[in-house]
C-alpha cells in the first residue's frame, strides 16, 4: 500500500502535513482541512506522526465492494448487554465480564452465556425503552453506511449482540443485511440464553467470506473487540475503531480520533457526494 490518508476530527496542521510530504517524498492532495492523502509513502510515516491528533490509514485506494461492521461500541456507542444488565441490577458485574471478553481475556461464547444467565427473567419491554433513550449511533455512522450503499457498496452489520437491537439499528443506519444473536424469550421475559447458534468471531469471519463470494472484493471491516479479530484479519483492510489494545495492535489501521464518516475519504468519495446523516 503506497497511499496514506490522514484524517482527524479537527483541522490538520497544514504546515506539519506539508513537511511530512516533503520528508517522505510524497505527493500531497488535500481532500478537506481534516483529510489529506499522501501518495508514495511507507509505513515509516507512522513514527513521524507521534503527537498528532490524527489517524493514518494505509490503503490501495478506490472503493470496496463490501463493508462489514461490528455494532456495539463501533456503530453505536454502547454495549447493549451492559445496558440490559443495568436494568436487571447486575450492571457492574456484567460490564466487567464484557470488558474482559472484548480485551480477549475471556472466551467470547462462555462470557456471553455467563452474562446472559444473569439476565434471566428481565422483561423484554426494556429493549424498546433502551433503544429510545440510551442506544445511540456513533458520530458519522449513518452517513458512512448510507453513502457507501449509495455508491454501490454492500453493507453488512455483523454483531455478537442481539437482533432485538441490531435489526432496528441496522435499519436505522441503512445496512443491507444484519447478522446477530437472537435473545431467548418466553412470556415477555428473557430466558437467559441465546435462541440458536451463537454469533462469535468465527461466525463473523464466515459471514465475511460468504459475502465476499457473492460480491468479490475488496472487503473493508471495522470493529473494536477481540471477537472482531477473525473478521478484521480476513478483510483486505481491517480497521480498529477506538479499539481494545489487542485489537488495535493487530488491525491494519486504527480510527482513534476521526468520526466514522471520515472513512469516506479513503474511498475517494468527494465531500459533496456524502449523504446527509
Amino acid at each position: 500500500m503506497t497511499i496514506a490518508t490522514l484524517i482527524a476530527a479537527d483541522p490538520l496542521n497544514a504546515s506539519h502535513v506539508e513537511a511530512l510530504a516533503r520528508r517522505h517524498g510524497a505527493e500531497l492532495h488535500w481532500h478537506d482541512e481534516r483529510a489529506a492523502r499522501l501518495r508514495g509513502v511507507g509505513d515509516r510515516l507512522r513514527a513521524d506522526m507521534d503527537g498528532m491528533a490524527a489517524d493514518v490509514i494505509f490503503h490501495a485506494g478506490g472503493r470496496p465492494a463490501l463493508f462489514l461492521a461490528d455494532m456495539d461500541s463501533t456503530m453505536i456507542g454502547q454495549e447493549c448487554i451492559d445496558e440490559l444488565a443495568a436494568e436487571a441490577g447486575v450492571g457492574e458485574r456484567v460490564a466487567d465480564i464484557t470488558e474482559r471478553a472484548m480485551r480477549g481475556e475471556l472466551d467470547f461464547e462462555g462470557a456471553l452465556k455467563e452474562r446472559l444467565a444473569l439476565l434471566e427473567g428481565l422483561e423484554d419491554a426494556v429493549i424498546d425503552r433502551l433503544l429510545a433513550t440510551r442506544i445511540k449511533p456513533n458520530d458519522g455512522a449513518r452517513r458512512l453506511v448510507r453513502t457507501l450503499q449509495h455508491h454501490g457498496v454492500r453493507t453488512v452489520l455483523v454483531s455478537g449482540g442481539f437482533t432485538a437491537f441490531a435489526d432496528r439499528i441496522g435499519a436505522q443506519l441503512g445496512f443491507d443485511r444484519v447478522v446477530a444473536n437472537r435473545l431467548g424469550t418466553v412470556n415477555g421475559k428473557l430466558t437467559g440464553a441465546v435462541d440458536g447458534a451463537i454469533v462469535d468471531g468465527a461466525v463473523k469471519q464466515a459471514t465475511l467470506e460468504a459475502e465476499r463470494a457473492k460480491v468479490g472484493g475488496p472487503v473493508i471491516a471495522i470493529g473494536d473487540g477481540a471477537n472482531d479479530l477473525p473478521m478484521l484479519g480476513a478483510a483486505d483492510l481491517g480497521i480498529a475503531y477506538r479499539a481494545k489494545p489487542k485489537v488495535a495492535a493487530a488491525a491494519d489501521a486504527r480510527l482513534d480520533h476521526a468520526p466514522l464518516d471520515a472513512l469516506l475519504w479513503i474511498f475517494d468519495i468527494a465531500r459533496e457526494d456524502w449523504l446527509t446523516d
